[in-house]
């Protein structure tokens, strides 16, 4: 959780800084993603992850990618900066 809390306030640190340049700074942090790691687990290990997942999925590198593909490198998202953008199937918020 400290790398997260480090990751965060580095973030708003510098968009602090490059804003006057109009250059936007947001950070993503994903959830529980399925990949190779997240598939060896126990199946009990991966139910009890999942319960703390309000949409009750493992998310897919497809997730965190179109957040910034579609969302955060859009012009769309020129007025966001400094923020984190959780994508984690509501698992902050549980």
């Amino acid at each position: 959780m400290q790398q997260k809390l480090v990751i965060i306030g580095l973030t708003k640190t510098t968009a602090k800084e490059l804003a006057t340049r109009h250059i936007t700074v947001n950070a993503v942090a994903p959830g529980f993603i399925s990949t190779d790691m997240t598939d060896k687990l126990d199946e009990n290990v991966q139910t009890e992850m999942l319960k703390q997942i309000p949409l009750a999925r493992f998310g897919a590198p497809e997730d965190i990618s179109n957040v910034v593909v579609f969302f955060l490198a859009s012009e769309g998202a020129g007025y966001i900066t400094g923020q984190t953008i959780q994508v984690d199937g509501g698992m902050v918020m549980s």
